[in-house]
């Protein structure tokens, strides 16, 4: 083959690839992470976050996004299992706030019995906490721009992201879920809906959108052909973790 001609059939593949280098490849913010213990009297309730605030001047107001962690059995940690995410829109410019929703002293939560029943407390548990989170970041941080919150969970934490703006309308701007399977995704006009839809576990049925719903609601839901559900937290490979960075970034931005 001729040598030119192939250098060019290389150059196209490249630039046609859809998991090469994320959209941001030269991240604009440095920045610094904070790790506390927030409490609620009202519920008597311990919420430990991680902060990632700007370490240099943003320029405008700073979108807060609120991140809301897997199902890890009480073991604690998990709001800190998700970094390649977290700490990518925090050199992206977003206020992140990570909630470590599950304490150890917590009930397990159930595995028998209708899920969208013997669960549901928890996560209003976890819509709760999201509520408390964002209230307290209006106290603290009083210049973040809370007409544009988004918040993004995975697998249980996307169904507590899911049922959020359900419970409290009118609270966030946008949600994303990374392949929730239980809660079914909100249908409303006030709030932008985006998930990310895993390889191997299929969503209960009603959680997702039927095609009408979603070309009336403008949902959008991308199913991700090489992830599985169990990875989508820091166990992703590089390619994996790019795929949905880039896919996250889109929705932000969107």
């Amino acid at each position: 083959m001729n040598k030119l001609l192939y250098f060019l059939i290389i150059t196209l593949f490249a630039g046609c690839s859809t998991s090469g280098n994320s959209v941001a490849d030269q991240p604009q913010f440095k920045y610094r992470l904070d790790t506390l213990t927030l409490y609620d009297q009202s519920r008597q309730r311990a919420i430990p976050v991680a902060v990632y605030k700007p370490a240099s001047k943003v320029s405008g107001k700073q979108k807060p996004v609120i991140f809301s962690h897997g199902y890890g059995q009480n073991k604690g940690g998990d709001y800190l299992a998700y970094t390649y995410l977290t700490e990518f829109l925090a050199r992206e410019g977003f206020f992140v706030v990570s909630i470590q929703h599950e304490l150890k002293t917590d009930s397990l939560i159930p595995l028998t019995g209708i899920p969208q029943t013997v669960r549901r407390p928890f996560w209003d548990r976890g819509a709760d906490n999201i509520l408390f989170v964002i209230n307290r970041l209006k106290t603290t941080n009083p210049e973040l721009d809370f007409k544009n919150i988004t918040l993004i969970g995975h697998s249980n934490g996307g169904d507590m992201t899911a049922l959020f703006p359900q419970k409290y309308p009118g609270t966030v701007k946008k949600i994303i879920t990374l392949d929730n399977r239980r809660m079914p995704l909100p249908k409303s006009e006030k709030v932008r809906v985006y998930s990310l839809r895993s390889s191997d576990q299929p969503a209960d049925e009603g959680v997702l959108p039927t095609g009408k719903e979603t070309e009336k609601y403008k949902i959008k839901t991308v199913k991700l052909a090489n992830t599985i559900h169990n990875e989508m937290d820091d166990k992703a490979n590089e390619r994996q973790r790019i795929e949905i960075q880039n896919y996250i970034l889109k929705f932000l931005r969107d």
